[in-house]
C-alpha cells in the first residue's frame, strides 16, 4: 500500500546509531519484509533478551510514525485509492509483518482502514513471512478458500508466503523489479495490465 522502503532505511540507519552501529547497505536489503523481531535480533545480536527485542523494535517504530506523520499520503502506490475502490465491493484484507501499530497508523492517516475487512500483522500468527500463515489466516477471516484469493506484493518474503498458501500474486515492483512466481508485476496500481489480468482471473474463477 505504502513505498515507504526509503523511510524505513533512514530511520533504521538513526536508531542504530544511538548503539554506535552503522547500518551497511546488505543489512537494510535484508530488513525488507521482515518482522521486527527478526531485524533487531540480526542487527543487535541474538542473545539479547526478548524485553529488549521488544524495547528496541518498538522505539525504531516510533521514530518511523513521527517521520511519517502528515506525509503517509505521498509514499501511497500510486493508484491505489482509485483501485480500492474499483474493487471496494470484493473482500480485501491486509497482511502485514509490520508492527500492528504501524499497520494501523498507516491504515488511519491514510483513512484507508474502511476498505479492508480484516487486518493482520506478523504478531497474530506463529509464523511471520515468508510462511504462508499470515495469509492463510487472512483468507480465512475473509471467509474466502486460499485458492480464490490473489496476493499483491512488493517484498521476496512476501510473494513466497503468498506462493505458500496457495494463492495468486501480483507482484508490485517498488521493492523488487522481480519477484518471482508473481503471475503479473506492475510499476503500480495505475498500470492498465493489472485490471486486464484481474479480469481475466475473474474470468477463469
Amino acid at each position: 500500500m505504502v513505498d515507504s522502503n526509503g523511510v524505513h532505511r533512514e530511520t533504521w540507519t538513526l536508531f542504530n546509531r544511538r548503539f554506535g552501529l552503522e547500518t551497511t547497505e546488505a543489512m537494510l536489503q535484508f530488513m525488507y519484509g521482515l518482522r521486527n523481531d527478526e531485524i533487531v535480533r540480526a542487527f543487535f545480536g541474538q542473545d539479547l533478551p526478548p524485553a529488549e527485542v521488544a524495547a528496541r523494535g518498538a522505539a525504531k517504530e516510533r521514530l518511523f510514525r513521527e517521520t511519517m506523520v502528515g506525509r503517509v499520503e505521498e509514499f501511497l502506490t500510486p493508484g491505489l485509492r482509485p483501485f480500492l475502490d474499483r474493487h471496494r465491493q470484493a473482500p480485501m484484507a491486509v497482511a502485514s509483518n509490520a508492527e500492528p501499530e504501524n499497520v494501523w497508523f498507516i491504515l488511519n492517516e491514510a483513512a484507508l482502514a474502511p476498505y479492508f475487512r480484516a487486518v493482520v500483522d506478523g504478531h497474530q500468527v506463529r509464523r511471520p513471512k515468508p510462511f504462508p500463515d499470515i495469509y492463510l489466516r487472512a483468507a480465512e477471516l475473509l471467509s474466502t478458500p486460499p485458492i480464490d484469493c490473489i496476493v499483491f506484493e512488493d517484498s521476496h518474503s512476501g510473494a513466497q508466503a503468498a506462493l505458500a498458501a496457495g494463492m495468486r500474486v501480483a507482484g508490485i515492483a517498488s521493492t523488487h523489479a522481480d519477484l518471482p512466481g508473481a503471475a503479473v508485476t506492475v510499476d503500480s496500481f495505475l498500470d492498465p495490465r493489472l485490471d486486464i489480468w484481474l479480469e481475466a482471473q475473474t474470468r477463469a474463477v
